[in-house]
């Protein structure tokens, strides 16, 4: 990595977490400290990407799915935008940020993982299910002053399922 890409990644860690801290603090102290947690699970469906063919360090690229919940019902979308800051044949460490879209608000997270795929994309045949974390980092609507995590797990190289552990601010 040369110094420009640490650089570069540095200044988007420190960018995320200052962002991240101010929403935290922001939401976090204006709704008190009783917390109610819930768990949400959504299904993903791919409805579009830009992965490049090949991953290249300071290359972003974004994927998008359609969300629906246990009833199949569609609830939003699920947007993530990443950026491989290191890649080698076995996999590539991501920095990424997700934003979900609901039907009542908006969740924003961040996370940083190493994505156990080959430098070249995925194939559509064969994938390897994989499983990543995210931190939420804010929130609007329903979600406003939420904390927690989501898990993604791909399970297909076009399906995830969305496990979110949110600890809201109680009424």
């Amino acid at each position: 990595m040369t110094d420009m890409d640490r650089r570069s990644v540095l200044q988007l860690s420190s960018a995320a977490a200052v962002a991240g801290g101010l929403v935290v603090g922001a939401g976090g102290a204006a709704h008190g400290a009783r917390r109610a947690a819930r768990r949400i699970v959504l299904t993903g469906r791919r409805t579009g990407a830009n992965i490049p063919d090949v991953l290249t360090a300071g290359v972003p690229y974004f994927v998008r799915y359609e969300l629906s919940d246990g009833q199949g019902e569609i609830v939003g979308t699920e947007n993530a935008h990443c950026l491989p800051v290191a890649v080698d044949l076995d996999g590539s460490f991501v920095l990424a940020t997700l934003v979900l879209s609901l039907d009542d608000g908006l969740i924003t997270a961040a996370t940083a993982f190493r994505r156990p795929l080959p430098a070249v994309t995925e194939s559509p045949v064969s994938a390897r299910p994989w499983s990543h974390v995210f931190a939420v980092t804010g929130g609007t609507g329903a979600y406003a002053g939420a904390a927690g995590s989501i898990t993604i797990d791909h399970r297909t190289r076009d399906e995830d399922v969305l496990t979110l552990d949110l600890a809201d601010a109680a009424p």
